[in-house]
């Protein structure tokens, strides 16, 4: 009997040896591109190194159901996650984030009062704007009556396929002030007219879903002009050296924020490692690499002058620009994303 206990207890030993060596390391989740290259040089290397522990990446699309269902299955394999700004609210709504501890972030007071929620913290804010090859147009577009005049501007198009922006952008084209843009599109003849103006554009259409695939369609000629994200055009400027263009007027711009998964195995790790991410000395390194604005007020104002005219955040960009409306997408999203969905298969 003693043999077998002390043989019990030797394997007991070993499993939960085994089990602690196989503990699952933090998975931190970003948008791809040349984004999460920059995040990788000033947010994942150096924080691995500083805590002396792996640190894996992975990229994704967006898209609240793939986080419900991770949350739903119990031990999500995802920790810390970028989302946008309705995925935010609704999963704050739903419970599926993890409480932010704000006393690591130096307080509420250090951000951006939209940046600032209880289960998500501000990393970034950028616009979606009209894009073009400045080599291959030298008098580009203006607004997004130019990016639906197809006779000015004759090739493809490009945009984000969903409804959101793309019934915004509609809106402007059709002449809806952007002040104006969701107090119309908060109406059925709102949503009508939009869907109406988007039928002149959709033959000359590209649909895209990821955000590097824009600067693919500029760069092969594929579209003359695009739907893109103002850091990834401003980035790939700076990397393969394109002089490509992004127009601000009528530009809609959000924050993204990270949140933790409720049910993250590595929760307080990846509480640290949003923390380290929103260290003003760390935020403020960002822009060199790509133009997105910082929700961090500390980190705004240590970055150097000579980036300041590509962020959104810079008061000149913010003209005529809107924010994104999440509570708008919050409550309307389904109903438009299935409407959205049957007018692109017809």
């Amino acid at each position: 009997m003693k043999l077998l206990i002390s043989s019990l207890i030797a394997c007991s030993a070993l499993i939960g040896g085994t089990l602690t060596t196989q503990a699952r390391d933090l998975t931190v989740v970003s948008w791809g591109g040349n984004y999460q290259d920059a995040q990788k040089k000033i947010y994942f290397e150096p924080f691995a190194k500083e805590t002396g522990k792996p640190l894996l990446d992975e990229s994704w699309d967006g898209g609240y159901g793939v986080l419900q269902a991770k949350v739903k299955a119990g031990s999500p394999n995802w920790d810390a996650v970028q989302v946008e700004s309705e995925e935010l609210a609704l999963g704050c709504a739903d419970g599926i984030y993890e409480p932010i501890d704000w006393s690591k972030l130096g307080g509420k007071e250090a951000y951006l009062p939209a940046a600032v929620s209880d289960c998500g913290v501000g990393a970034i804010v950028w616009s979606t704007g009209i894009g073009y090859d400045g080599d291959k147009l030298k008098e580009g577009p203006k607004s997004w009556a130019d990016f639906w005049d197809v006779q000015k501007f004759p090739g493809k198009r490009g945009l984000r396929k969903g409804a959101k922006y793309s019934l915004e952008f509609a809106l402007m084209a059709d002449g809806v002030a952007p002040a104006d843009v969701y107090k119309v599109l908060g109406t059925p003849e709102g949503v009508d007219r939009a869907f109406k103006k988007l039928d002149e554009i959709k033959p000359h259409m590209v649909w895209w879903e990821a955000g590097a695939q824009p600067l693919q369609l500029l760069s092969s000629g594929e579209v003359v002009m695009t739907s893109a994200y103002n850091g990834r055009i401003t980035g790939i400027n700076r990397s393969e050296g394109k002089h490509f263009n992004f127009v601000f007027p009528q530009s809609i711009y959000a924050i993204d924020s990270w949140v933790i998964l409720k049910g993250s195995e590595n929760k307080d790790a990846a509480m640290d490692f949003i923390a380290f991410a929103g260290k003003p000395e760390n935020q403020s390194k960002l822009p060199e690499y790509v133009a997105y604005g910082l929700p961090n007020l500390e980190a705004a104002k240590m970055v150097d002058a000579k980036f300041q005219p590509e962020l959104p955040t810079t008061p000149a960009n913010l003209e005529n620009a809107i924010p994104l409306n999440a509570d708008f997408w919050t409550d309307n999203s389904e109903e438009l994303t299935q409407r959205f969905n049957a007018w692109l298969a017809q």
